[in-house]
């Protein structure tokens, strides 16, 4: 399939306010709402997608989509869960489902994850990434150094952490990291520090690992994937997938508590890192990560 990517998007639907179903939110001049397929977004098949593709295609769903409140058009489609595994059906949906979007221009965020879910994570993550879109829409918050004056990303606002600390308010796993001290006092973990990590490949998604050492020779590890398509989250999306990583963390910790949980060998997550610092050619921005590449 060939297509070319729409700048004007006189292909996406504007959404009414109701839509049939009720908004799930509205927030800084958007609303959104939860599951919407293809075919509700777009008004017909485009040019370049055959009645077949479109069929397929069109019947695929997001698990979110945020629109303008003024335009009710999509400003973009969301979509969380597992990541396809290569070659399967799923993933062939979903390049076609990719596809159509991108010639649509229809933007698309996907948040590739295990253990995340739209209805329990889902809202956050939307709601999140307005606020970040605003905040760096309106002019990022200045600090002085010195004589020198930077700019403060939305990630890196402090405030009060939920531990009574002062930290980074708009860290998505500050509970996460709450919760690992209490879990070490009650002497539930070997180590009360959540630890993680966050690269960018350059022909594909953000990636980041967050994990926390249950036993002194076994660790709980997370990783989350990051795409986006035609879309800025408003903060770096590789410190974004590392934060997400640390919120599922957080989630396998709770869910251990009442069922258990697969850990990784320590030995076997250091030999992971040290397989992704050797295919630092294929990272934008390289790999800083070198100093946990040693048991």
């Amino acid at each position: 399939m060939t297509s070319t990517v729409s700048d004007d998007r006189g292909w996406l639907r504007a959404l009414p306010a109701d839509g049939g179903r009720d908004t799930l939110l509205t927030r800084a001049g958007h609303r959104v709402y939860a599951a919407r397929r293809l075919s509700e977004l777009v008004q017909g098949r485009p040019p370049g997608v055959t009645g077949s593709q479109w069929s397929s295609a069109s019947r695929a769903g997001f698990d979110f989509v945020i629109c303008a409140a003024d335009t009710a058009r999509p400003v973009v489609a969301v979509e969380i869960g597992p990541v396809a595994s290569a070659g399967s059906a799923e993933q062939r949906a979903e390049r076609l489902k990719d596809a159509v979007s991108a010639a649509v221009g229809l933007p698309v965020l996907r948040i590739g994850s295990p253990t995340l879910r739209p209805a329990e994570h889902g809202r956050r993550l939307v709601e999140y990434v307005i606020d970040a879109r605003a905040y760096g829409a309106g002019g990022a918050g200045m600090t002085t150094a010195g004589d020198e004056v930077a700019p403060v990303g939305f990630r890196d606002i402090l405030g009060r952490l939920p531990d009574g600390r002062t930290g980074p308010v708009n860290d998505l796993g500050a509970l996460t990291r709450a919760a690992a001290v209490e879990a070490y006092v009650a002497g539930q973990l070997a180590d009360p520090i959540v630890r993680g990590l966050h690269v960018r490949w350059a022909d594909g998604p953000a990636q980041g690992w967050s994990w926390v050492q249950v036993r002194p020779d076994a660790c709980l590890v997370e990783r989350v994937t990051v795409t986006e398509h035609r879309f800025s989250c408003g903060v770096d999306a590789a410190r974004l997938a590392e934060d997400l990583a640390t919120v599922a963390v957080g989630e396998r910790l709770r869910a251990a508590e009442n069922e258990g949980t697969d850990l990784l060998p320590r030995a076997d997550l250091t030999a992971q890192i040290v397989a992704l610092s050797q295919r630092r050619h294929e990272l934008a921005g390289g790999f800083a990560y070198d100093h946990l590449c040693v048991d």
